[in-house]
């Protein structure tokens, strides 16, 4: 048994786009960096890839001793780079029982597997491991070779390494502020942003928004840059496989940032322009997709830059002077 994802897209050539513009156009909890950070790995960030494998002449004692040795509860059967099966620790209490430890494995190793692929994101491995109940999944990549193994451990560990880093860097960018900005002001916050999660669209933007408003920002700029916020963070939920809203104000700048993992934009010109849109007709009966989204962000920011690679993914970067602009409310 198997359940793959279909194959990414090939890679081709990145392409970017950049301006500085002036003008302007027409439950909320603070996210956890954790979710983000699921949503932000992939398989291959956690897996383990220094497998012990075994052919399939080996017999079932011999992979008994090198699970003891190794400290390990499951061992592939892989040849000439095809995989097989695999062996648990639950197969060899199995052949303890049975008699047959002395048996060649490929009579007893488990041949229905659940894979998973190496670029697939982790949240699709945590609900495999909740679905299926299994120790660990065999990972295969785009040739079907298997590549590794991602057991629950492995999640735990990568996990709390990550989230020790996260949090240094945090820590250590709010050292980094000027308390003498030209705003006086400085915020930092991530949103996850998962694909087709359209309960939650716009409540990103929404508590950037009472943000500013707290810190009596003038409404005008408020309105530029709620509008970057939902455009960018409706991008993400309608055309991209989910991805990162990053918002910071720092020496008097507004800066939001919308990072994804794919499918990338070919022409990310065409992609600017009032009207376009891949959104399909479902998307278009919910009220998203209207083709508006990059043209807006365009239109309200100050500086507007955006990096894309087919099947890599896509990169949105919006500023806006609030300083400079706050003058001019005066």
């Amino acid at each position: 048994m198997s359940e793959q994802p279909q194959a990414a897209p090939g890679d081709k050539p990145a392409n970017s786009f950049s301006t500085t513009s002036h003008g302007m156009s027409p439950d909320d909890s603070e996210p956890l960096v954790l979710l983000e950070l699921i949503q932000r790995m992939k398989v291959r960030d956690v897996m383990t890839t220094d497998l012990t494998k075994v052919p399939r002449s080996a017999t079932m004692h011999e992979i008994q001793e090198l699970m003891r040795k190794n400290k390990i509860s499951g061992v592939p059967v892989e040849e000439n780079g095809r995989f097989f099966g695999l062996v648990s620790i639950d197969d060899i209490i199995r052949a303890l029982s049975g008699g047959y430890i002395n048996d060649s494995c490929s009579e007893h190793m488990t041949t229905k597997l659940v894979v998973l692929e190496d670029d697939m994101p982790l949240s699709f491995a945590l609900r495999y491991f909740e679905r299926y109940h299994y120790g660990r999944f065999p990972v295969i990549n785009r040739d079907q070779r298997l590549v590794g193994i991602i057991c629950q451990r492995d999640i735990n560990r990568t996990l709390l390494r990550e989230l020790s880093r996260e949090f240094n860097r945090l820590e250590s960018k709010a050292k980094g502020v000027d308390a003498d900005t030209a705003s006086g002001i400085y915020v930092y916050r991530e949103f996850p942003i998962c694909k087709y999660d359209f309960e939650r669209a716009g409540k990103a933007s929404n508590q950037i928004k009472k943000l500013l408003q707290e810190r009596n920002i003038a409404p005008k700029i408020i309105r530029r840059i709620a509008v970057a916020a939902y455009e960018l963070e409706i991008n993400l939920c309608v055309h991209s496989d989910g991805g990162v809203l990053t918002w910071e104000i720092v020496n008097g700048k507004s800066e939001i940032i919308a990072r994804d993992a794919g499918p990338g934009i070919e022409d990310v010109e065409w992609a600017c322009r009032d009207g376009t849109s891949t959104a399909n007709e479902w998307i278009r009966s919910l009220g998203f997709g209207a083709g508006m989204g990059l043209a807006n962000v365009k239109r309200v920011s100050d500086s507007f830059e955006i990096y894309s690679r087919k099947g890599s993914g896509t990169t949105v970067k919006s500023q806006i002077n609030i300083a400079e602009a706050q003058q001019k409310q005066v």
